[in-house]
């Protein structure tokens, strides 16, 4: 199986090709403009000092500053984040907002480290990584194994060596310090906006539609709130303790309790219990939400997807092979790309970020409406681009996915080309 950049690369050279654009487009957006490999020495509760490895990758800046998370994990790769940054400029110029794309990472299980212990990794990795952020040049966020208090720490660090305080430094930090209550739950209402308006023009309306999240972290949990806030039924949710499998419908909000408070959604009291984490990939549901990591959906299990309807808050969990299988099938409707759909989180950003440039905050409902209405419209400029590209191409496969990546790549290209740049 190609690796999570190899696909994304290819993926990206098609739609160059699809867009018409000069090939030399495809070289200059497969290599990041710079990648920071920096060591961050935490001295350990128990005296010992280690030494921890991190990057930052920034990607291309042409539409405006670098814009993308900060990933703490143990099996992170140089590899893997450059595939991230590079998918971050694309879901950025696809959003339609002010951004470029960059990704960080530190290779590291937070789980192991005391909170003091994670406290010095974090504000450690933000010195490292100082001479090359800042709100008008790069603007991390928080990824997997991160969060709004380690985003805390760190603008608390930059604002230190800054000597004043630089709120725009980073986003996602807590509604005390310069942040917004949205971002704690973005992702997942913006793909539940997505998956609403694309069940409104795909599936006769969202209402009483049924949807299975595979992964049920914050991105899988606040897409299984929305849902059902808005009238949808969810019937299957999973972790790595297993599957909750329940086709009359999931207290979503039980079901939260439980996995916050326990950390296994196995523990929920209802509903049948599956062994397999994989399982809601599979089940019966109008609507599916690959919701935890890239590569799930794969040329040998996308046979048995039986959702008419995939929206994707997850990066990368659907490859190239499986699209192909799964837009054979006569009931298939879209799969509905991570860059379009998981971009809710990014958006937020932005929009925190032009608060804390002014020092002016919206409310919650204000915030959340912006948000709403510009995935509405990243939706519904997608949806349309592809019937075009469809017309234009009719002996094709062209998916849903290659026309997020036409428009993400035409945008890139004409700020590169008006710069003189290409």
């Amino acid at each position: 199986m190609p690796s999570y950049l190899e696909w994304l690369l290819g993926v990206l050279k098609e739609s160059v090709n699809l867009a018409g654009l000069p090939e030399e487009v495809y070289e200059y957006l497969s290599k990041p403009d710079r990648i920071l490999t920096v060591k961050i020495p935490v001295r350990m509760d128990n005296g010992k000092l280690m030494i921890f490895e991190g990057y930052r990758v920034q990607h291309n800046n042409a539409l405006g500053p670098y814009k993308g998370g900060i990933r703490f994990h143990p099996e992170v790769t140089l590899e893997t984040d450059i595939a991230l940054a590079t998918g971050m400029t694309l879901k950025n110029s696809l959003a339609g907002i002010p951004y470029g794309g960059g990704k960080g990472a530190v290779r590291v299980d937070p789980k192991k480290l005391s909170m003091k212990e994670l406290e010095q990794l974090s504000r450690g990795y933000a010195r490292a990584i100082a001479p090359i952020i800042g709100p008008e040049k790069d603007i991390p966020a928080p990824d997997v194994n991160t969060n709004p208090q380690i985003m805390a720490w760190m603008v608390d660090e930059i604002s230190k060596l800054k000597g004043y305080n630089v709120p725009g430094a980073f986003t996602a930090k807590p509604p005390e310090l310069w942040g917004n209550p949205v971002r704690m739950y973005s992702t997942g209402f913006g793909a539940i906006v997505v998956a609403k308006e694309a069940a409104e023009k795909w599936l006769g309306g969202f209402e009483g539609k049924t949807i299975s999240i595979h992964g049920f972290g914050n991105a899988g949990q606040w897409a299984a709130y929305w849902a059902t806030k808005w009238g949808a039924k969810v019937v299957a949710i999973s972790d790595t303790s297993g599957t909750v499998y329940d086709p009359e419908g999931i207290d979503v909000e039980l079901a939260m309790k439980v996995k916050n408070e326990t950390r296994k959604v196995i523990n929920y009291p209802k509903g049948q219990k599956i062994n397999d984490s994989m399982a809601p990939l599979f089940v019966e549901a109008d609507i599916l939400l690959p919701s935890a990591i890239e590569n799930v959906i794969t040329a040998e299990n996308a046979d048995k997807v039986k959702a008419k309807l995939i929206v994707e808050p997850a990066n990368g969990p659907t490859t190239p092979e499986a699209e192909k299988k799964l837009y054979s099938r006569k009931d298939f409707v879209a799969a509905v790309p991570d860059i379009l759909a998981n971009a809710g989180g990014v958006v937020m950003s932005y929009l925190e970020w032009v608060e804390d440039l002014q020092y002016y905050f919206w409310d919650e409902e204000e915030t959340r409406e912006k948000l709403a209405k510009i995935m509405r419209n990243n939706f519904h400029r997608t949806a349309d681009r592809w019937e075009k590209l469809k017309a234009q191409h009719p002996d094709k496969l062209v998916t849903m996915r290659d026309a997020a990546f036409v428009l993400a790549v035409e945008r890139v290209y004409n700020a590169m080309k008006l710069r003189g740049w290409i």
